[in-house]
């Protein structure tokens, strides 16, 4: 009922997009975690060390299965790092780890674009379920203007996705430029080529969340097309 022609020229830019972000974040990540920093220190004591230095007190360090599964959750104020992470010395691993720590101080400081992208959760975690029924049931009655309007609720339920990639990006590219200030401030990037390396890795981070975003946008903007041309077809 959804796939279609269209959907494949709405989406299928949105699919090369996210396979180039992966492969070229998978790169990078291989490339810098095999250039030892300077520092000797792991992701984990890189951790440490930098909330031991900004007198950041009640974070927690945890150790999580998986590969570039690092993220912090502010509900039990506690770091989560890879083992490749937590545990190597490594220009890539210093660069994830001061990243979810930035996410740590945007929580101390109740930075509003993280408290933001924080409250749309339970709404897109439900809009996105309710936008494909909707969506269904519109497309199932489209000879009625009751299932055109059902349709465009769903619409509007699958807008919140994109809202939420949008409000995104300030909180990932702010944590990725605390990192980088972080980690040449303390002395554990030392060198222009770690911190060349930083950059890489986090920017390289950074373009998966636009290349969501795009995604996000194209979806809505094929059912926009999809449920417009309800309405015309009836006309």
């Amino acid at each position: 009922m959804f796939f279609s022609i269209d959907y494949l020229i709405y989406m299928v830019p949105a699919f090369i997009l996210m396979a180039l972000t992966s492969w070229y974040v998978k790169s990078s990540y291989n490339k810098w975690s095999r250039v030892q920093a300077s520092s000797r220190l792991t992701g984990a004591q890189a951790a440490q060390r930098l909330m031991s230095t900004g007198g950041m007190y009640g974070v927690q360090i945890q150790q999580t299965a998986g590969n570039l599964t690092d993220h912090y959750d502010p509900r039990n104020k506690t770091l989560y790092l890879s083992q490749g992470v937590a545990n190597v010395s490594s220009v890539a691993s210093v660069a994830i780890a001061a990243h979810e720590l930035g996410h740590a101080l945007q929580d101390a400081e109740d930075y509003f674009p993280l408290r933001f992208r924080s409250a749309l959760v339970p709404m897109v975690s439900i809009g996105s379920n309710l936008g494909w029924l909707f969506i269904m049931i519109g497309l199932l009655l489209r000879a009625t203007d009751l299932g055109i309007g059902i349709a465009w609720l769903g619409v509007l339920f699958f807008a919140g996705g994109a809202v939420f990639a949008l409000a995104t990006l300030p909180v990932e590219f702010n944590a990725s430029a605390r990192a980088k200030a972080m980690l040449a401030q303390s002395g554990i990037i030392r060198t222009d080529e770690e911190s060349r390396g930083v950059n890489t890795v986090l920017n390289a981070a950074a373009l998966t969340y636009v290349a969501a975003l795009v995604t996000a946008v194209l979806q809505l903007l094929y059912y926009v097309f999809l449920v417009g041309g309800l309405g015309k077809r009836r006309d």
